[in-house]
C-alpha cells in the first residue's frame, strides 16, 4: 500500500506541469490542484504583459500553494508550481514538510516549441529565458526526482511515478538503517 504523499510537479514554463500533474494525480489516486489557480490576478496580469514576477509577487502565491499542501498532508495530492528557486521550495517545505518534488526537465528547444503550440495560456515564450535564468535544480538534500519531458505525456507520467516509487524505496531503506551483512 502506497503512502499518500503531496507531490509538487515543478519546472520552467512549458515543461508540461499542467498536463503531467493531473495524469500523475490520477495514477496515484489523489486530487490535483493547478498551481496557476493560486496566483492573484495582479500576477496573471503582469505575466500576460510579458513581465517576469519578482520574489515579492511570488511569496503570497507560494504561501497559498503551501497551505493547500499542508491541508493535504497524510491524504496525498499533486499540485503544480514552477518552484524554480531553492528558496521557493524551502517555503513550500516549511508549510508542508513531507512534500516531494517532481522536477520536469528537458531541452530548451523542445520546451520552447511546446510553449509556442499551446493555446489559452498567459505565459508567453518571451519569458522562457527568465525562467531558465532563475531555475535552481533540486539539490541532493531535497526530497525529489528529476524527470525528462521527452516523449508522450503517458511516458513522462510513468517515469515520474517510477521515480517517486524509487524515491520512496530509498527513503524507507535509509530509515531502516544499514542492512545487515
Amino acid at each position: 500500500m502506497r503512502t499518500p504523499h503531496v507531490v509538487v510537479v515543478m519546472g520552467v514554463a512549458g515543461t508540461g506541469k499542467t498536463t503531467i500533474g493531473p495524469l500523475l494525480a490520477a495514477r496515484l489516486g489523489v486530487p490535483y490542484a493547478e498551481g496557476d489557480d493560486f496566483h492573484p490576478q495582479a500576477n496573471i496580469d503582469k505575466m500576460s504583459a510579458g513581465v517576469p514576477l519578482d520574489d515579492e509577487d511570488r511569496w503570497p502565491w507560494l504561501d497559498a500553494i503551501g497551505a493547500w499542501a499542508h491541508e493535504r498532508a497524510g491524504l496525498g495530492g499533486v499540485v503544480s508550481s514552477s518552484a524554480l528557486k531553492r528558496s521557493y521550495r524551502d517555503r513550500l517545505r516549511a508549510a508542508a514538510p513531507g512534500i516531494a518534488f517532481v522536477h520536469l526537465t528537458g531541452d530548451r528547444k523542445l520546451i520552447e516549441d511546446r510553449m509556442a503550440h499551446r493555446r489559452g495560456h498567459f505565459m508567453p515564450t518571451a519569458l522562457l529565458d527568465s525562467q531558465f535564468a532563475t531555475l535552481q535544480p533540486l539539490e541532493a538534500d531535497e526530497r525529489g526526482v528529476a524527470v525528462d519531458v521527452s516523449g508522450s505525456p503517458e511516458e513522462i507520467t510513468a517515469r515520474a511515478e517510477a521515480a517517486l516509487d524509487a524515491l520512496d524505496s530509498s527513503t524507507q531503506s535509509d530509515e531502516a538503517g544499514p542492512s545487515p551483512r
